[in-house]
């Protein structure tokens, strides 16, 4: 079951659960599509791509509420980019 992590772990930006803008990569790492570009499409994190987050049908939210938890890493740009550059 995913999370659905409230935020951009990168901006902070509020991504609800039925945001269009949430991207998520294999460990569920969740940032926005802006973001995501930004990261030239590489989670900082684990290195594996992004996809769109499915959407939770808000008839489910009882049944299965969203994560709370707040996941606020800001990048560092340089490091990202230096370290994709040597990959």
């Amino acid at each position: 079951m995913l999370q659905i992590r409230p935020t951009c772990e990168n901006c902070n930006k509020l991504l609800p659960f039925d945001s269009r803008e949430a991207r998520i990569c294999t460990f569920e790492c969740t940032f926005c599509v802006d973001c995501v570009e930004l990261l030239l499409e590489v989670c900082p994190n684990c290195g594996g791509g992004f996809e769109k987050r499915p959407i939770r049908p808000a008839h489910l939210l009882n049944k299965y509420p969203v994560s709370n938890e707040i996941i606020f890493k800001p990048v560092d740009f340089e490091k990202h980019y230096a370290k994709l550059k040597s990959e």
